[in-house]
């Protein structure tokens, strides 16, 4: 089976890699020429474990191309994934001028059956938006269907997530197209993924649901985690024991500065937005957006507590600018809000991430990068960790505290054990941890 990926963003790259994995002729299309001649010669412009790999691999045995020319793409593709971005308007609205102009674009280049599957995050009813697009463009009337087949790719593990799925999930609206959809996902019978299949606006609603579920508990355990710190509790301990009860589950449950990504915020204002205009006001959705914005600002006070009620003039070390591990994605991290806020009071910041500096550098100012973590302490009053790398778990802590201007140390991710650094000579201020010096100010004496 022959099939098309529009769009080489994080999305289509690692769904036509995949996909050419499972034995699948796979053409991903880009209308940027630069993109397309390097993945063309084997570079990948996305930090995502096991990608270059998986690429190289496909190209070599020719099961997967690059091209900028749509038209022959979709000519030869009887599926054709649509894959490029959704970004939010200010409103929070969606915008779909990338899906339209795809549409378009598959109306004019259909010459017989093609089933067009959307991969991309649409509001509820863009299917159906999508088919009047492209019936609109065509010369003459072809047959075709359109389906939704949402990703569950999670940056820094995308490639493990599309090979083993927790379930696949295809809305349509006729027996053909859905068989021709199971086909290609025929493979992952074999480890006995579910396969969930339903309608087209229930498949587009189901990742909304999905992705506003997981960042509602992703903001309750940030409150949690804040309460902890006012009344001396462990938010390790409590999320350990909700966590247990099945009917919660113990995933997303790990305080930090907030969400960020190119989901989770885009995703929950979407939902909010397109649920209003529909007559129905998300309360709850809309207060895990306010709780996120809140965190993120919570920890600038945390910090700035810290420091004894002021940053002006202070030298602050910043691990982490990633809005997660594994991957260079800047997009809403929490470093990137962090950081001006620190820097509008009058700080100065030293920062090193693994992957994300250049990604950083297109939207921090005045910051020094640092070559590694040891660089970043040099000279610091305090040194923050924002985004949890592994190999930021294993700092020479007698290292760390000899660099540092002062032993003060403020752990957004609550990746050391508030007992260890206590030993260690270290101010330690972590998130909702007992033991920890919460919102402290650093005793000079």
């Amino acid at each position: 089976m022959h099939i098309c990926v529009i769009g080489t963003g994080y999305v289509g790259l690692v769904t036509g890699a995949c996909f050419a994995e499972f034995g699948v002729q796979v053409a991903c299309v880009d209308n940027v020429l630069s993109k397309v001649t390097m993945l063309q010669e084997g570079h990948i412009p996305i930090h995502e474990p096991g990608l270059h790999e998986l690429v190289n691999k496909n190209l070599r045995e020719g099961r997967l191309t690059f091209t900028t020319d749509m038209t022959k793409a979709i000519e030869q593709a009887l599926v054709i994934f649509i894959a490029v971005g959704t970004p939010a308007r200010a409103n929070g609205a969606t915008d779909l001028r990338y899906i339209d102009e795809v549409a378009d674009s598959i109306g004019q280049c259909m010459r017989d059956y093609k089933v067009i599957a959307t991969k991309s995050t649409v509001p509820v009813g863009t299917a159906e938006h999508i088919k009047e697009r492209i019936q609109a463009a065509q010369v003459a009337p072809i047959a075709f269907s359109v389906v939704s087949n949402p990703e569950f790719l999670r940056e820094g593990s995308a490639i493990e997530d599309f090979m083993r799925p927790n379930r696949v999930v295809i809305g349509g609206e006729d027996a053909h197209a859905l068989a021709i959809m199971k086909e290609l996902y025929s493979p992952l019978y074999l480890i006995e993924t579910p396969v969930v299949i339903t309608d087209i606006m229930t498949a587009e609603m189901i990742k909304y649901a999905a992705n506003a579920f997981l960042a509602m508990k992703i903001s309750f355990i940030n409150e949690i985690a804040n309460v902890c710190d006012a009344v001396g509790a462990d938010v390790h301990d409590v999320a350990r024991g909700i966590g247990l009860d099945q009917r919660i589950g113990r995933t997303f449950l790990h305080p930090g500065p907030g969400y960020g990504g190119s989901c989770f915020p885009k995703d929950v204002q979407a939902l909010v937005h397109f649920a209003h205009e529909a007559g129905i006001d998300l309360q709850l959705a809309a207060a895990v957006e306010r709780v996120n914005t809140h965190q993120w600002q919570h920890m600038v006070e945390k910090i700035v507590a810290t420091l004894n009620g002021t940053v002006a003039d202070k030298t602050i070390g910043i691990l982490g600018l990633s809005f997660k591990p594994n991957t260079d994605d800047v997009r809403d991290s929490p470093a990137l809000k962090i950081i001006p806020a620190l820097q509008a009071r009058g700080a100065t910041i030293k920062a090193y991430d693994p992957v994300a500096v250049p990604a950083a550098q297109q939207a921090l100012r005045d910051v020094e990068y640092c070559v590694d973590a040891y660089a970043a302490c040099v000279g610091s009053d305090a040194l923050v960790l924002v985004t949890e790398w592994n190999q930021f778990r294993a700092l020479d802590l007698e290292r760390v505290r000899s660099l540092l201007q002062k032993p003060i140390v403020i752990d957004l991710r609550n990746v050391y054990e508030p007992a260890t650094m206590r030993r260690l000579g270290f101010h330690y201020t972590a998130v909702g941890r007992r033991g920890s010096y919460t919102n402290r100010a650093y005793d000079e004496s």
